[in-house]
Parts: structure tokens; C-alpha cells; sequence
């Protein structure tokens, strides 16, 4: 190449003459010259190449490009598994109070809104009931009865006592006053249930303390016993959160396990802990429900809000990186880039775990002490995919 270039160079007429010749042996010299200067360059192998030797092969890398890399010693550290769930704010169980109709009847009168902070025994809707006034008058015909027997009954021991009376009526007077006391306790019971107003109205009572979260009745509306509830009542302190776990996860779930819930709707987080679980998987979802008790009461917090939860099911040491340092290959390889004593770097195969807060655990393939590739990897192997 060198000759060439001389020759020509030492002979300016015959470039003149023949300058197509020359044209020709300039582009020669140009491409063997980048032919050379690309076998001289330290470029890395591509790191795709598939083989059982094809992750360990150890190249160079060139200084300039080394500056873009950023290279750590990986370490045992404790490595905290985390489930993120969905998850929303409920009362809990005992928190909660459905109100039906005590008689049937009309409503008359709605007492209540919803959102009304009530106490137990607060008045929450009037009903006008037959069934009421029937009850109330049974009840005053029992306690006539009632007193009709037992003075009977006190005059037969009198005439007993005197040495007049017979034993047969005694005891005939005492069952009618068995019978009239049975009579009169069934009749206050039924009206014990309705109130104790006199005529047809009955009122109904909040059971407990609590707030109105729903009403569904209005003025006008005929009820009856042990049909829907009429309201329904809670209690804002007693609220819990309820978490949606994958079928596959319920056997890492243990009571006691504590947890993180964000709450958006109000920018609060607040530390919460297993409570129970339900062990029953809705067929729909393939999940099952995971009660949380909160540890403390969050001013502004609602039933019905929506809730992230990050429950810890464990926590054992391990090797973790950035989830940076870990490429995949040919659509299934995990590899991350080692730097070896010598300065030069080679390709190895992991196997990766979960993966929070931006790292990944290492499961298989690294040893602590090791230095990897945590940032710019990218540049070793542009063949390769950041997808984690």
C-alpha cells in the first residue's frame, strides 16, 4: 500500500495520464487503511452469541469507553421480600350495624342525613304500624288479666287460711295466674321490640354509636320485618384495610406480618399488620382477602377509600444490584458484566429474584466480592435488552 502511494506520488504525469488509476488505488488504500486500524481496536465480542462458553468469553474494553461505566463490588446484604397489593378501607365487622324494620308499616318520618354523627339510642325514623297498636293493646288486656288472676288467687289463700276455702280452687286460681303471668311476659317482650309509645307509631333506635353511611328508605315507603336494611351504620374508629392477595401468594401470609399502607386520596402513610385472612379465593379474581389492622388513627380516613399495600413476607441475606446492571439475552438470559482482576470484563448468566426500589436480587451467578457493571452495560453489548 505504502509503494503505491509512493509510486504515485513520484510520478505526477501519470496521475495527470491515468487519473482513473489513481481515483481507483486511493479508494484501495482507504479501505484496507480502516480495515487495519479496525483489527487494531479493542471492541468487545458480542455478548449474544449462544454457545455454553458464550457468557464467559473475556474481552477488553478501550479506556475512553470504560469512563462511561459504573462499576461496584456487590455484597451480602438483607434482602426484605415485599408483596405490593391493591387494597381499600372497610369498617370492621363489629363496627358496622344494618337497621331494619322492627314492624311492618309506613314510613313517616325520616330523623336522620347521611354522614350524621348519632349515639346509641338516637331516634332515626318513625313508622306508623298496625301491627303496633294491635301489639300495645294485647299488651293491656295481658296485664288486666294478669292482675285479675293474682287477686284471685291471694283471696283463695285468704279463705284457705280461714279455714274456709278448698284446695281445688287454690290451685285452679294459681294456673290461671301461671297462665296470665305467661301471657302478659309474652305481650311486653313483642312490645319491648316495637317501644314503648303509645298508639300506632313506632320509633326506630341506632343499636350504637356510629355515623349514617347510607340510608335506603324514604317518607312513604311500606316495611316490613326481615326485609333490607333501612340504614346502615359505622363506626369511623374502627376501620381496617382489606387487601387483595394472589391465590400463589396465601401461603407466605401469616397473621402478625407487618406491612406499609399509602393512602392517596388523603397523602398519609401508616404502619398496619396482618389480622386475619380469609381463606375462601374468589373465582373471578383468583385472590383472597387479607385484613389489616392500622396501627393508628389517620384524621380524614373514610370507608370506601382505595389503599396500597406493601406487606413484608420475609427477609433473608442475599446479593442484591441495581436493576440496571442486569441485561437480558435472546429474550430470556439474565447477564450481567463482571470485571475481572486483569481490567477485562466478561458476560455471565444470573438468575434473578424480585425486584423493589430499584434492585433485584441475585439468586444465582454472583459471589460477594465480585465487581459488576451496575450502570452503562448497555454500552458492552448493544445487542442486548434493559427491560427490569
Amino acid at each position: 500500500m505504502k509503494i503505491l502511494a509512493i509510486a504515485l506520488l513520484r510520478r505526477p504525469r501519470a496521475f495527470v495520464k491515468s487519473r482513473g488509476l489513481l481515483q481507483i488505488g486511493l479508494a484501495v488504500a482507504i479501505a484496507l487503511g480502516l480495515a487495519a486500524c479496525g483489527k487494531g481496536e479493542g471492541t468487545p465480542p458480542a455478548a449474544s452469541k449462544s454457545g455454553p462458553d458464550a457468557s464467559a468469553r473475556k474481552f477488553e474494553v478501550p479506556s475512553v469507553q470504560k469512563q462511561f461505566l459504573t462499576i461496584e463490588t456487590v455484597g451480602i446484604s438483607e434482602a426484605v421480600d415485599v408483596l405490593a397489593l391493591p387494597g381499600r378501607v372497610t369498617f370492621r365487622p363489629q363496627a358496622q350495624s344494618a337497621v331494619g324494620a322492627t314492624v311492618a308499616g309506613r314510613v313517616v318520618a325520616l330523623l336522620v342525613r347521611a354522614g350524621e354523627v348519632i349515639k346509641a339510642g338516637a331516634p332515626l325514623l318513625t313508622i306508623e304500624s298496625a301491627d303496633a297498636a294491635a301489639a300495645r293493646a294485647t299488651l293491656d288486656v295481658a296485664a288486666t288479666r294478669l292482675a285479675t288472676a293474682e287477686s284471685i288467687f291471694r283471696r283463695q289463700l285468704e279463705m284457705i287460711e280461714k279455714g274456709v276455702g278448698l284446695e281445688v280452687e287454690r290451685q285452679e286460681a294459681e294456673a290461671r295466674l301461671k297462665e296470665a303471668r305467661t301471657e302478659h311476659e309474652r305481650a311486653r317482650q313483642a312490645v319491648a321490640l316495637i317501644g314503648a309509645e303509645p298508639g300506632s307509631r313506632v320509633t326506630v333506635r341506632a343499636p350504637s354509636d356510629g355515623v349514617v353511611t347510607s340510608i335506603r328508605v324514604s317518607p312513604g315507603a311500606t316495611v316490613a320485618p326481615g326485609g333490607e336494611a333501612l340504614l346502615e351504620l359505622g363506626d369511623p374508629a374502627q376501620l381496617q384495610v382489606v387487601a387483595q392477595v394472589p391465590e400463589g401468594e396465601l401461603r407466605r401470609i401469616a397473621i402478625g406480618q407487618q406491612a406499609e399502607v399509602e393512602l392517596p386520596a388523603i397523602a398519609a402513610r401508616v404502619a398496619a399488620k396482618v389480622d386475619s385472612y380469609n381463606p375462601r379465593v374468589e373465582p373471578e379474581s383468583r385472590r383472597a382477602q387479607v385484613y389489616l389492622e392500622i396501627a393508628q388513627r389517620i384524621e380524614g380516613l373514610r370507608a370506601g377509600m382505595l389503599a396500597q399495600v406493601a406487606l413484608r413476607v420475609g427477609a433473608a441475606e442475599g446479593i442484591s444490584v441495581p436493576v440496571s446492571a442486569v441485561l437480558i439475552k435472546d429474550g430470556k438470559r439474565r447477564v450481567v458484566y463482571v470485571e475481572r482482576p486483569d481490567g477485562a470484563f466478561e458476560a455471565r448468566d444470573v438468575q434473578v429474584g424480585r425486584n423493589r426500589e430499584g434492585r433485584v436480587v441475585i439468586l444465582q451467578g454472583l459471589t460477594a466480592g465480585e465487581r459488576v457493571v451496575v450502570r452503562g452495560a448497555l454500552l458492552l453489548d448493544n445487542q442486548a435488552e434493559q427491560l427490569l
